[in-house]
């Protein structure tokens, strides 16, 4: 039987922590997986939902990207996936009584966890002016409230539609449609604090913001080196891949400040000697300072040059641009900078190079380790050279890998979500619709946090998400949000977003992945079966059907909504068949099937079980479309972080209880980590050296240019094995830390990963 949320926000005052653990998955995960899923869902439901999980006939994980092979197991799910479902399907319900009951301000003194644990939202709600608590509101009434505060802007520009990485391409398809009939570019979404970068240096240096490998690449592969990321728990079906992998006789090289359990041993739920014996993984740990990356890539490529025979000469001559300012760069790698860049020992960076010379098929996989320091889209340009030198992209077992966080962020990006939209899309959805998109370009997340700062926008709309939850700088991001005159959020559940409202709000529920979508049908039917699609990590396209009944007989599809809300805005003067989207998806993926490259005969491709592969020019065909025509070698200056004395680097993660904002529980269990979230992860070392025993309390201070104090308070210090001169916390309690001015390069992307910071000692719990 599903339990009752928790009646009041659990004590996290003195988290504890114990050993550290060296392998992933396994019976632990099996029980913790069970164990979440009858509390939300109890027996029978829980049976019915995870055995749909990323099946042909079932429904997309709404958890994490990573692909599903051909051939799918009966349990097509990791434990954070069952988490993710189970939260969804919960059978616990948020109504207008809970509202009635919980004004804003009193939303606003809980924490993430206990605002998410109260179950699914099942009617739209409206805060009006002035007043302390939602209010249940009619969806036509809720729609005219967004057309009064859209219609009354000065321009277009003043609104912001953001998009949470969950929406489906249909309905990410139509919210662009949307915001650029209305008349604007301001699409921000969660791509732009994660893998913008990755978008950045790949679209310049092979002509593809997306990754060129497949699982069969993976499996593949002589060498696979995983870069600042930790599947074991942000994407642990990544694990079996790597396990395979293994026993095809790959090699694993892991870089990353901190050890991370799933990738030393991983215990595969699904075979009685992975549960029982498990298999190690890492070949080769390098502890990599924070935000060192480019300066070790940099390095390999000047040592594989200076290989005789190493260089990938024929392809190089083929198929590159910009060789000789590359090499000029890469022989002035200097080994004593990259020792102290990375913190490594030159005997394990000449490792790495015996196993990159041995290797013919080489893989690169990364994540938000690379992607969210100042120098983010160059370390990437960096990781590119290195495979081209050995000719490692556009041929099987080889490529790049960067892997994707949430179920259709990339598939959204494809779909149009973009401020900064190419002249060619929109030209194509202009002759499709017969509007005129503009041109300009729009905000990013960052940019438009910006604007709300500064009166430049006065409407956020986000589809999904949890926008608040998710940014950095929270104190200035919430205040900015304050400042909005209408915030309106598209949700499943509560989080911390709809209780950091504007001078108007509203909630507006939404249908999930496992809900039934039954639209279109006559007067008081039941309406026909729809069906939704999503992209995954590695350009594959498939459906996605929910097979129970809605939280709730008012819910609304994410579709629908943007539909309802499209005719409410722009109204008569429309031409574009909003009711028809409504009634009927397999007219939206007929349109798209005419705008995106990649989609065409949409509808009857979908409907093959699995789906179908985007095409990507660099592997299938060694075709770059870059502007060169070529892939494009880059030679930008080395850059690593300079910390002061006395100071630390600290990076934001996840623990293994939370998907990006959502936390599921409040114990870490790979770390040790029980209890409790407001936790810093420190070198013994490094913390004696400032008089901090493990288990002292501490406030995290960040030093930024502008001179303002950033104070997260009240952590407690955990001695770990971290690279020396580096620290770790979870976020979102540490993205307070994070400045809105300091970001990547190029893509903009919020420097999440390096944050300098001094620690003050702050008394006892």
């Amino acid at each position: 039987m599903a339990s009752k949320p928790p009646a009041g926000d659990p004590v996290q005052d003195a988290p504890q922590v114990g050993a550290v653990q060296h392998a992933a998955a396994g019976l632990p995960a099996v029980a913790h997986t069970l164990r979440i899923s009858q509390q939300q869902m109890g027996v029978r439901r829980t049976a019915r939902t995870l055995l749909k999980v990323n099946q042909k006939d079932g429904f997309d994980c709404p958890g994490c990207a990573w692909p599903e092979g051909d051939k799918r197991h009966v349990a097509e799910f990791c434990e954070n996936g069952a988490k993710a479902v189970a939260e969804e399907a919960t059978l616990r319900r948020v109504t207008p009584d809970f509202f009635a009951a919980h004004p804003v301000a009193d939303l606003d003194a809980r924490s993430g966890y206990w605002l998410g644990q109260q179950g699914r939202i099942t009617e739209p709600m409206y805060l009006p002016e002035g007043a302390d608590r939602y209010e249940a509101v009619s969806w036509e009434r809720a729609f005219a409230i967004i057309a009064e505060e859209l219609r009354a802007l000065s321009s277009p520009d003043e609104a912001l539609f953001y998009t949470s990485g969950r929406t489906s391409n249909e309905a990410a398809f139509l919210l662009q449609l949307f915001a650029r009939e209305f008349g604007t570019n301001n699409l921000p979404d969660c791509s732009n604090m994660c893998h913008e970068s990755s978008g950045s240096a790949l679209t310049e240096t092979i002509g593809v913001g997306k990754g060129s490998v497949s699982l069969e690449d993976l499996h593949r592969a002589d060498l696979i080196i995983v870069a600042g990321q930790n599947p074991g728990t942000n994407h642990p079906r990544m694990l079996s891949a790597l396990e395979q992998a293994k026993s095809a006789g790959a090699k694993i090289i892991s870089v990353n400040p901190l050890p991370e359990a799933g990738l030393e041993r991983f215990r595969n739920p699904q075979t009685p000697r992975g549960m029982l014996k498990g298999t190690d993984l890492t070949d080769l740990f390098l502890q990599i300072r924070i935000g060192g990356d480019q300066a070790l890539f940099r390095l390999l490529n000047r040592l594989i040059l200076d290989t005789p025979g190493a260089v990938d000469e024929e392809f190089v001559r083929d198929h590159t641009h910009g060789y000789d300012a590359f090499t000029t760069a890469a022989r002035a790698a200097d080994w004593d900078e990259t020792l102290a860049a990375t913190g490594l020992e030159r005997d394990e960076i000449e490792r790495a190079l015996g196993m990159v010379l041995a290797s013919e098929r080489t893989i690169v996989c990364w994540a938000m380790g690379l992607t969210q320091h100042k120098h983010s889209v160059p370390t990437i340009r960096e990781v590119v050279n290195f495979l081209l030198l050995r000719g490692n992209i556009g041929r099987p077992g080889a490529g790049v890998c960067p892997v994707r966080g949430h179920s259709n962020v990339q598939g959204d990006r494809t779909m149009g979500i973009f401020e900064r939209p190419s002249a060619a899309f929109l030209d194509a959805l202009d002759k499709e619709f017969g509007i005129t998109s503009p041109r300009h370009h729009g905000f990013d997340v960052v940019r438009s946090i910006q604007a709300l700062r500064d009166g430049e926008a006065k409407v956020f709309f986000a589809m999904g998400g949890n926008f608040v939850g998710a940014t950095p700088d929270t104190e200035v991001t919430e205040a900015a949000m304050r400042r909005a005159r209408l915030t309106v959020h598209v949700s499943t559940k509560l989080n911390r977003s709809h209780a950091v409202t504007g001078t108007r709000a509203l909630i507006l529920p939404t249908l999930g992945r496992t809900d039934k979508d039954l639209r279109g049908g006559a007067s008081g039917g039941k309406g026909v079966a729809q069906f939704v699609t999503v992209e995954d990590s590695m350009g594959l396209v498939h459906a996605s059907r929910g097979n129970l009944p809605p939280a709730g007989p008012r819910l609304l599809s994410e579709p629908a909504i943007v539909a309802r809300m499209a005719r409410a805005v722009l109204g008569a003067g429309s031409t574009t068949p909003w009711e028809e989207f409504e009634r009927d998806y397999a007219t939206i993926r007929d349109r798209i099937s005419r705008v995106v490259p990649g989609f065409e005969d949409f509808n009857t491709r979908i409907a093959r079980p699995g789906g179908f592969a985007l095409p990507h020019a660099p592997r299938d065909e060694r075709r770059f479309p870059t502007a060169t025509g070529k892939a494009n070698f880059t030679a930008a200056p080395v850059e690593y972080p300079r910390v002061p004395q006395g100071r630390l680097l600290l990076q934001t993660l996840r623990s293994h209880d939370q998907y990006n904002t959502t936390i599921y529980g409040l114990d870490d269990r790979y770390r040790g980590i029980k209890g409790g979230r407001r936790v810093v992860l420190v070198h013994p070392d490094d913390a004696r050296e400032r008089g901090l025993e493990d288990g002292a309390y501490t406030d995290l201070v960040s030093e930024w240019t502008d001179g303002t104090e950033r104070r997260a308070a009240g952590f407690r210090v955990a001695h770990y094995p971290t690279a020396r001169g580096c620290a770790a916390a979870y976020y979102p309690e540490t993205n307070v830390l994070v400045p809105l001015e300091s970001t990547a390069d190029v893509s903009n992307t919020p420097a999440s990963k390096s944050v300098i910071v001094r620690l003050e000692q702050s008394p006892s719990a």
